[in-house]
């Protein structure tokens, strides 16, 4: 039996395997990345990230590097792209879209768990893998094999790991196909904004927003356009936009140019013995909503910590498993709010009459602050038991004795936050800081929060608090 190399080998290294990296290495995880490109991406397309993962961003000490990269929009608008602004008062302190570059966010994903400690291989691709009841042999398409005790496959939507694993990725194959890409134009800004608010009075699908530096996005269906194995040209776009607005609004110099589907999948399961699934690798869907990217980045919040757990040998027994049972639903809720909105954008007279009903109730705040939520990530209840609404869901980042809550949870550990003054960590202080009477801002005498910043309990009895410490962060060390 070969030596165990690394304790987890992440297949794939755009954000959520980088992002997992980073997570698995704060608990000093021996991680090697394996991606399949060489060098970055050419087109530099602009991603958003919307405010949960803004919030994780901050929790791990890095949204203020991301920050100077990017650049905050209303966050408001994202539901099927109906126009209504955010409503007031969210509960959050990030409450805006922080659109960047992709390959700038993965560079800072990456640049991230490498200073870490991680290592991170380019031009390496995962081609075959085997496990056994102590690890995972992974084959590379050169026929290198490498040996770790476990495997994420963060490989994107044609996932090879999750094909070899052999686990089911049941759903919809794509019915319509769509054009995006950023270009410059050629024409008056007022004469596009004038004919874009014509064509979009009845077709959704159809866009041109200028976004930045001169350029404009420019989404527009690709119905008749050539062969969907070909990446499309600049000529496309102008086809398509002479069939639907008349002109091609004189586009030229292309940033970055792509087509997308409408399939939606998800795995039937997210993990498999040792290998695990994340990301696109376990749930693909259109991108209305901007939510892809965002889901996959909470994966590997949420997998992180409980993967480092199960390395180092402290994890309860069913910690890993709450991985899929917890990001499971949050990706069939994804998926089912991504099919709600393209029914949306129809042009058929039933989806536009649906349209303008949801436009008017969408006037009501609960009804606004609902599909926000949902977008956003910040509306996630976690399912951990009875009790008050705030038991599984993530709190807020509030101003407490030392700061900010989030600068505490930096090194992704729990976090007890205590204003009884009488509840400890006890032997748990390995693994869980204590904070006590860190704010008037809580309204409950004791909360436990998970390195997900998810709120794993609520009291104050120390007992109790001793049950869920065991739950979550395994046995006790009875050496502190």
């Amino acid at each position: 039996m070969r030596s165990l190399s690394y304790d987890v080998i992440i297949a794939g290294c755009g954000p959520t395997g980088a992002m997992l990296a980073a997570e698995l290495r704060l608990h000093d995880v021996r991680v090697l990345v394996l991606e399949r490109e060489t060098e970055p991406v050419s087109f530099v397309r602009i991603v958003g990230l919307h405010i949960r993962s803004i919030e994780l961003m901050a929790m791990r000490g890095l949204l203020e590097r991301i920050l100077e990269r990017g650049r905050r929009r209303p966050a408001g608008g994202f539901f099927a792209a109906i126009d209504k602004p955010a409503p007031q008062n969210l509960d959050t302190a990030h409450a805006y879209l922080l659109g960047i570059p992709q390959p700038v966010l993965v560079h800072l994903l990456e640049e991230h768990a490498i200073e870490l400690g991680a290592q991170v291989r380019h031009g390496r691709t995962v081609a075959g893998l085997d496990q056994d009841d102590d690890g995972v042999t992974v084959e590379l398409a050169d026929g290198e094999q490498l040996r770790s005790r476990y495997l994420v496959g963060c490989d994107g939507g044609r996932s090879t790991v999750r094909k070899v694993l052999g686990v089911g990725f049941p759903g919809e194959p794509a019915r319509t196909e769509t054009l995006m890409g950023e270009m410059k134009v050629g024409v008056p800004p007022e004469e596009i904004a004038a004919r874009v608010a014509e064509i979009r009075a009845t077709d959704k699908r159809f866009s041109l927003q200028p976004f930045g530096g001169g350029a404009y996005r420019v989404v527009v269906p690709a119905v008749g356009v050539s062969d969907r194995a070909e990446p499309p040209t600049i000529e496309d776009f102008r086809h398509q936009l002479r069939a639907i607005a008349g002109t091609d609004f004189g586009v030229h110099s292309p940033r970055w140019l792509s087509r997308f589907g409408d399939a939606t999948r998800l795995a039937d399961r997210y993990r498999v013995g040792r290998v695990l699934l994340a990301g696109d690798a376990a749930h693909i869907h259109p991108p209305i909503g901007g939510q892809g990217l965002n889901l996959g980045v909470q994966d590997a919040v949420n997998l992180g910590w409980k993967l480092a757990a199960q390395v180092h040998g402290w994890a309860p027994d069913t910690l890993l498993d709450t991985y899929q049972a917890e990001r499971r639903p949050v990706a069939a809720d994804v998926l089912d709010n991504t099919r709600a909105q393209l029914e949306l954008t129809s042009t058929e007279p039933g989806p536009q009459a649906v349209r303008r009903l949801l436009t008017e109730l969408m006037d009501l705040d609960e009804v606004n602050r609902h599909l926000i939520e949902k977008i956003t990530g910040i509306g996630v209840r976690y399912d951990l038991g009875p009790g008050p609404d705030l038991l599984g869901r993530r709190l807020r980042d509030l101003d407490v004795a030392p700061g900010r809550l989030y600068g505490l949870l930096h090194r992704g550990r729990g976090l007890l936050l205590d204003r009884t003054g009488r509840l400890t960590v006890g032997g748990w202080s390995d693994r869980v800081d204590h904070l006590a009477d860190p704010t008037d801002a809580l309204d409950v005498p004791g909360l436990l929060l998970r390195p997900d910043g998810h709120v794993a309990w609520i009291g104050d009895d120390q007992l109790d608090l001793d049950a869920h410490l065991t739950r979550w962060f395994g046995q006790p060390n009875q050496q502190i």
